[in-house]
Protein backbone atom coordinates (compact mmCIF):
# COMPACT_ATOMS: atom_id res chain seq x y z
CA UNK A 1 0.00 0.00 0.00
CA UNK A 2 2.25 2.35 0.86
CA UNK A 3 4.43 2.56 -2.60
CA UNK A 4 1.41 2.91 -4.44
CA UNK A 5 0.27 5.95 -2.01
CA UNK A 6 3.60 7.35 -2.56
CA UNK A 7 3.71 6.99 -6.39
CA UNK A 8 -0.17 9.26 -6.03
CA UNK A 9 1.51 11.62 -3.37
CA UNK A 10 4.35 12.24 -6.53
CA UNK A 11 1.46 12.03 -9.34
CA UNK A 12 -0.50 14.87 -7.24
CA UNK A 13 2.72 16.94 -6.79
CA UNK A 14 3.52 16.80 -10.11
CA UNK A 15 0.04 17.80 -11.19
CA UNK A 16 -0.43 18.33 -14.98
CA UNK A 17 3.48 18.09 -15.75
CA UNK A 18 4.54 14.99 -15.47
CA UNK A 19 7.18 14.75 -18.73
CA UNK A 20 7.16 10.46 -19.72
CA UNK A 21 10.86 11.28 -21.06
CA UNK A 22 12.09 12.11 -17.31
CA UNK A 23 13.94 9.65 -15.46
CA UNK A 24 13.63 11.30 -11.91
CA UNK A 25 10.85 8.60 -10.82
CA UNK A 26 7.34 8.83 -11.08
CA UNK A 27 5.92 12.10 -11.75
CA UNK A 28 8.80 14.18 -11.33
CA UNK A 29 9.51 16.48 -14.16
CA UNK A 30 13.37 17.78 -15.23
CA UNK A 31 11.26 20.40 -17.43
CA UNK A 32 14.27 22.18 -18.96
CA UNK A 33 16.06 18.74 -20.03
CA UNK A 34 12.87 17.17 -21.47
CA UNK A 35 13.43 16.42 -25.30
CA UNK A 36 9.99 16.27 -26.12
CA UNK A 37 9.56 19.81 -24.83
CA UNK A 38 10.00 21.49 -28.05
CA UNK A 39 8.84 24.64 -29.39
CA UNK A 40 4.87 24.70 -30.18
CA UNK A 41 4.05 25.49 -33.94
CA UNK A 42 0.57 27.06 -34.72
CA UNK A 43 -3.05 24.78 -35.31
CA UNK A 44 -3.47 24.51 -38.61
CA UNK A 45 -6.37 26.57 -40.54
CA UNK A 46 -10.32 25.08 -39.96
CA UNK A 47 -11.88 23.39 -43.42
CA UNK A 48 -14.53 24.23 -45.13
CA UNK A 49 -17.11 23.32 -43.14
CA UNK A 50 -16.01 23.30 -39.97
CA UNK A 51 -15.93 25.47 -36.46
CA UNK A 52 -13.40 25.96 -33.79
CA UNK A 53 -14.12 26.38 -30.29
CA UNK A 54 -11.10 27.14 -27.54
CA UNK A 55 -11.31 26.72 -23.67
CA UNK A 56 -8.73 26.42 -20.83
CA UNK A 57 -9.79 24.01 -18.01
CA UNK A 58 -6.45 23.26 -16.30
CA UNK A 59 -4.27 20.36 -17.45
CA UNK A 60 -5.14 20.20 -20.60
CA UNK A 61 -5.30 16.52 -20.27
CA UNK A 62 -8.38 16.21 -18.35
CA UNK A 63 -10.20 18.40 -20.76
CA UNK A 64 -9.71 16.23 -24.15
CA UNK A 65 -12.47 13.18 -23.03
CA UNK A 66 -15.32 15.09 -22.02
CA UNK A 67 -15.33 16.84 -25.27
CA UNK A 68 -14.08 13.93 -27.45
CA UNK A 69 -17.42 11.87 -25.88
CA UNK A 70 -19.83 15.10 -27.89
CA UNK A 71 -21.21 13.96 -31.31
CA UNK A 72 -20.56 16.70 -34.09
CA UNK A 73 -16.59 16.74 -32.42
CA UNK A 74 -14.57 16.09 -34.82
CA UNK A 75 -11.27 16.67 -33.24
CA UNK A 76 -9.16 17.67 -29.81
CA UNK A 77 -5.80 19.29 -29.60
CA UNK A 78 -4.24 19.93 -26.46
CA UNK A 79 -2.49 23.43 -26.78
CA UNK A 80 -1.18 26.66 -25.29
CA UNK A 81 -3.03 30.08 -25.71
CA UNK A 82 -2.86 34.10 -24.63
CA UNK A 83 0.41 34.07 -23.62
CA UNK A 84 3.48 36.69 -24.70
CA UNK A 85 5.73 34.58 -26.64
CA UNK A 86 5.57 32.82 -29.79
CA UNK A 87 6.21 28.97 -30.13
CA UNK A 88 6.37 28.48 -26.39
CA UNK A 89 7.84 25.27 -25.36
CA UNK A 90 6.12 23.68 -22.53
CA UNK A 91 8.89 23.84 -19.97
CA UNK A 92 8.41 27.46 -20.02
CA UNK A 93 4.83 27.55 -19.94
CA UNK A 94 4.66 25.25 -17.18
CA UNK A 95 7.10 27.54 -15.24
CA UNK A 96 4.98 30.25 -15.31
CA UNK A 97 7.65 32.59 -17.57
CA UNK A 98 5.05 33.01 -21.16
CA UNK A 99 1.91 33.33 -19.53
CA UNK A 100 -0.22 31.01 -21.77
CA UNK A 101 -2.88 29.15 -20.29
CA UNK A 102 -2.96 25.16 -20.85
CA UNK A 103 -5.87 25.06 -23.28
CA UNK A 104 -8.05 22.73 -25.50
CA UNK A 105 -8.90 23.41 -29.11
CA UNK A 106 -12.01 21.76 -30.61
CA UNK A 107 -12.94 21.23 -33.48
CA UNK A 108 -16.42 20.64 -34.44
CA UNK A 109 -19.33 20.46 -37.14
CA UNK A 110 -21.74 23.21 -36.10
CA UNK A 111 -24.24 21.37 -37.79
CA UNK A 112 -24.22 18.64 -35.63
CA UNK A 113 -23.44 20.35 -31.93
CA UNK A 114 -23.85 24.35 -31.23
CA UNK A 115 -21.22 26.65 -29.70
CA UNK A 116 -23.95 26.80 -26.70
CA UNK A 117 -23.44 23.17 -26.24
CA UNK A 118 -19.69 23.12 -25.97
CA UNK A 119 -20.02 26.00 -23.69
CA UNK A 120 -22.31 23.73 -20.94
CA UNK A 121 -19.22 20.90 -21.60
CA UNK A 122 -17.19 23.60 -20.47
CA UNK A 123 -18.98 24.72 -17.50
CA UNK A 124 -19.46 21.30 -16.23
CA UNK A 125 -16.09 20.19 -16.06
CA UNK A 126 -14.20 23.11 -14.69
CA UNK A 127 -14.37 24.48 -11.14
CA UNK A 128 -15.36 28.75 -12.20
CA UNK A 129 -14.82 29.65 -8.74
CA UNK A 130 -11.28 29.07 -8.77
CA UNK A 131 -9.00 31.97 -9.69
CA UNK A 132 -5.52 31.16 -11.28
CA UNK A 133 -5.75 27.69 -11.33
CA UNK A 134 -7.88 24.62 -11.47
CA UNK A 135 -8.19 21.91 -8.47
CA UNK A 136 -4.56 20.85 -7.59
CA UNK A 137 -3.12 22.94 -10.19
CA UNK A 138 -2.01 26.02 -8.83
CA UNK A 139 -0.29 28.93 -11.47
CA UNK A 140 -1.69 31.13 -14.18
CA UNK A 141 -1.07 28.56 -16.99
CA UNK A 142 -4.30 26.74 -15.29
CA UNK A 143 -6.27 29.66 -14.99
CA UNK A 144 -10.01 28.85 -16.80
CA UNK A 145 -10.84 30.77 -20.28
CA UNK A 146 -12.80 30.83 -23.11
CA UNK A 147 -11.50 32.11 -26.04
CA UNK A 148 -13.66 33.56 -28.62
CA UNK A 149 -13.85 34.00 -32.62
CA UNK A 150 -16.36 36.15 -33.01
CA UNK A 151 -19.10 38.81 -30.97
CA UNK A 152 -21.65 35.87 -31.35
CA UNK A 153 -19.56 33.16 -29.14
CA UNK A 154 -18.55 36.11 -26.88
CA UNK A 155 -21.84 37.04 -26.41
CA UNK A 156 -22.98 33.57 -25.40
CA UNK A 157 -19.58 33.24 -23.20
CA UNK A 158 -20.48 36.36 -21.17
CA UNK A 159 -24.30 35.67 -20.69
CA UNK A 160 -23.09 31.80 -19.59
CA UNK A 161 -20.58 33.49 -17.48
CA UNK A 162 -23.51 35.17 -15.42
CA UNK A 163 -25.97 32.51 -15.53
CA UNK A 164 -22.97 30.06 -13.80
CA UNK A 165 -22.40 32.76 -11.23
CA UNK A 166 -26.12 33.04 -10.43
CA UNK A 167 -26.50 29.02 -9.98
CA UNK A 168 -23.13 28.58 -8.07
CA UNK A 169 -24.10 31.79 -6.13
CA UNK A 170 -20.39 32.29 -6.42
CA UNK A 171 -17.88 35.21 -8.15
CA UNK A 172 -16.83 33.26 -11.56
CA UNK A 173 -13.04 34.09 -12.54
CA UNK A 174 -12.96 32.32 -15.95
CA UNK A 175 -11.46 34.46 -18.33
CA UNK A 176 -13.42 35.97 -22.02
CA UNK A 177 -11.24 36.81 -24.55
CA UNK A 178 -10.74 37.07 -28.03
CA UNK A 179 -9.10 33.70 -29.42
CA UNK A 180 -5.50 34.63 -30.70
CA UNK A 181 -2.53 32.28 -31.72
CA UNK A 182 -3.10 28.66 -30.62
CA UNK A 183 -0.17 26.87 -30.19
CA UNK A 184 -0.22 23.15 -30.53
CA UNK A 185 1.34 20.92 -27.38
CA UNK A 186 4.11 18.13 -27.51
CA UNK A 187 3.00 15.17 -29.07
CA UNK A 188 2.84 13.07 -26.02
CA UNK A 189 0.12 15.83 -24.44
CA UNK A 190 -2.30 14.80 -27.34
CA UNK A 191 -4.74 12.06 -26.32
CA UNK A 192 -2.96 11.53 -22.68
CA UNK A 193 -5.97 9.43 -21.39
CA UNK A 194 -5.71 7.07 -24.37
CA UNK A 195 -1.71 6.85 -24.59
CA UNK A 196 -1.64 6.58 -19.99
CA UNK A 197 -4.59 5.76 -18.86
CA UNK A 198 -3.15 5.20 -15.66
CA UNK A 199 -1.11 8.13 -15.00
CA UNK A 200 -4.19 10.04 -16.05
CA UNK A 201 -6.82 7.97 -13.61
CA UNK A 202 -4.30 8.47 -10.61
CA UNK A 203 -3.74 12.00 -11.48
CA UNK A 204 -7.33 13.01 -11.76
CA UNK A 205 -8.22 10.80 -8.79
CA UNK A 206 -5.39 12.77 -6.71
CA UNK A 207 -6.05 15.74 -7.86
CA UNK A 208 -9.79 15.94 -6.53
CA UNK A 209 -10.87 16.70 -9.65
CA UNK A 210 -14.37 14.55 -9.86
CA UNK A 211 -14.97 15.16 -6.54
CA UNK A 212 -15.02 18.65 -6.92
CA UNK A 213 -17.16 18.58 -10.30
CA UNK A 214 -19.28 16.46 -8.31
CA UNK A 215 -20.31 19.10 -5.40
CA UNK A 216 -20.17 21.93 -7.74
CA UNK A 217 -22.24 20.37 -10.86
CA UNK A 218 -24.47 17.28 -9.12
CA UNK A 219 -26.39 16.02 -11.84
CA UNK A 220 -24.80 17.45 -14.72
CA UNK A 221 -21.39 15.43 -13.90
CA UNK A 222 -22.16 12.17 -12.47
Amino acid sequence: MLPALLALSLLISAGCAKDPDADSGPGVVTLSESPRSRPSPPAEPIEEGQAEAIFAGGCFWCMEKPFDMVPGVLSTTSGYIDGQVDNPAYYDVANGTTGHTEALRVIYDPEAVSYSSLLQVFWHNIDPTQENGQFCDKGTQYRSGIYTNDPAERALAESGKVEVAAELSAEVFTEIKPAGTFWVAEDYHQDFYLKDPTHYGMYRLGCGRDARLKRLWGKHHP
